[in-house]
C-alpha cells in the first residue's frame, strides 16, 4: 500500500470556512482560534501538523470571516510549506517563541475551550473529499489488521503482534494511534496493552490509526482453527446484537446520551448484566479524534448526517468495533477490507 496524502480540496475548505464564519457569527465574535489536533487537522486537510504523536500539534490556525493563516515556529516551516500545508499564509515565529504568545486574544476571539461543542458540530458531517480519506483508510487498516490475524500463531508473543501490525500500518502512511493485544489469558482486560505474554487459542486485536487526520477504530479476533467455539460463538452473537442497537439508534437528530440509553438497555435484553455499559465506554461520534465526543449519559450532542461513530460494546470476554458513517441509507461501515460503491455528501449547502 503507497498513500500519497491528497492536495487539499477547494470545495471542502470553502464549506469549512464557511462552518467558522456561521460560528463566529453566531456568537458575534471576529476571529477563532484553532490548537487542538482535531480541529487544525480538520481545516487543514488532514495535514500532518504533529512531530510527537502525543503532543499538541506544532501550529496554530487563526480564522476570521475574510482570511485564515497559520502560525508556525522557524524549525518547522520549512518542511511544513514543502511537504503539507495547503494554500494558506504562514506567519513564522523563531523556535524559542511560544506560539500561544503570539496568537489573537481579547474580546471578539473565540478559543477553543470557549465553542468546543460548536466546533465538534462544524466539523461532524463529512464533506466529499473527507468521506473519499475516510473510506480509503478504513479499507487499509481493516486490511492491516485482518490479513495479520489470518497469518498468527497461538505461540506469538502479544509485543510482537502489536509491533508487526505497527510496521504495517506505518508503511500505509498510518499512525497507530492504539494498539492494543490480548492473549486467552487476558482478555478480562477491556484495555489490554500488549505484553510478553503468547497469545494462546484466543485472542482481541484493536487498532486505532490516523491519516489525513481522521481516525478509525477497529476491533478483531484471532481463533485458533478459524471457527470460534462455544460459548465464545454465541456470546459474540450477543455482543453483535447490542452493537445492532446501538447503529440503529445513530440516526440524524439523536443525542448521544439517548443513543446510550437505548444501546445500554440493549445487554440485559441479549442476556448480560444490566450494568455491563457501566464498566467500560460505549463509543461515540468518531473522525478527528478517536471518539469526537464519547457517549455519556449527559452527552448533548446530536446525529448529524455524514457523521462517522464508532460504537464498542463489550462484555467479558467478548468485544466488537468498528467505524461507520451515517448515510440517507442507513449506516456503512467504513472498516472493511472491500471497496465498494457508496452514496457521497452533496456538494450543495454547508
Amino acid at each position: 500500500m503507497n498513500h500519497e496524502r491528497p492536495g487539499p480540496d477547494e470545495d471542502d475548505r470553502r464549506r469549512k470556512h464557511a462552518r467558522l464564519v456561521s460560528l463566529l457569527e453566531a456568537r458575534g465574535a471576529g476571529t477563532i482560534v484553532l490548537r487542538s489536533a482535531a480541529a487544525v487537522s480538520w481545516y487543514l486537510d488532514g495535514s500532518r501538523v504533529h512531530v510527537s504523536l502525543a503532543a499538541d500539534p506544532i501550529v496554530a490556525v487563526v480564522v476570521s470571516p475574510g482570511d485564515a493563516w497559520l502560525v508556525a515556529t522557524s524549525n518547522e516551516v520549512d518542511r511544513l510549506q514543502a511537504e503539507e500545508l495547503p494554500d494558506i499564509r504562514v506567519r513564522t515565529v523563531p523556535w524559542h517563541t511560544p506560539i500561544d504568545a503570539v496568537l489573537p486574544s481579547g474580546d471578539g476571539v473565540l478559543q477553543e475551550a470557549d465553542v468546543a461543542a460548536e466546533l465538534r458540530a462544524a466539523r461532524a458531517s463529512l464533506l466529499p473529499a473527507e468521506l473519499a480519506r475516510f473510506r480509503s483508510l478504513g479499507r487499509e487498516t481493516t486490511s492491516a489488521l485482518e490479513t495479520l490475524v489470518d497469518e498468527l500463531d497461538p505461540a506469538r508473543t502479544e509485543r510482537a503482534v502489536a509491533a508487526d501490525l505497527a510496521g504495517r500500518l506505518v508503511a500505509a502512511g498510518i499512525d497507530p494511534l492504539v494498539l492494543l493485544v490480548a492473549g486467552e489469558g487476558r482478555l478480562a482486560h477491556r484495555h489490554p496493552l500488549p505484553t510478553e505474554g503468547r497469545l494462546g487459542s484466543r485472542a482481541m486485536l484493536v487498532a486505532c490509526g490516523r491519516r489525513d487526520g481522521l481516525i478509525v477504530n477497529l476491533t478483531r479476533w484471532f481463533d485458533e482453527g478459524g471457527t470460534p467455539a462455544e460459548p465464545f460463538a454465541t456470546d459474540m452473537q450477543r455482543i453483535r446484537a447490542v452493537e445492532r442497537a446501538y447503529l440503529d439508534a445513530t440516526v440524524p437528530g439523536a443525542s448521544l446520551a439517548d443513543i446510550l440509553r437505548t444501546g445500554s438497555a440493549a445487554y440485559a435484553e441479549q442476556g448480560f448484566d444490566a450494568d455491563e455499559w457501566t464498566r467500560h465506554h460505549q463509543g461515540g461520534a468518531a473522525g478527528y479524534a478517536g471518539r469526537d465526543p464519547r457517549a455519556t449519559p449527559e452527552a448533548t450532542d446530536v446525529v448529524q448526517l455524514w457523521q462517522a461513530f464508532a460504537w464498542n460494546p463489550t462484555a467479558p470476554g467478548v468485544k466488537v468495533e468498528d467505524t461507520v458513517v451515517v448515510t440517507p441509507d442507513g449506516v456503512e461501515v467504513l472498516t472493511t477490507s472491500t471497496a465498494s460503491t457508496h452514496p457521497t455528501p452533496s456538494t450543495v449547502g454547508g
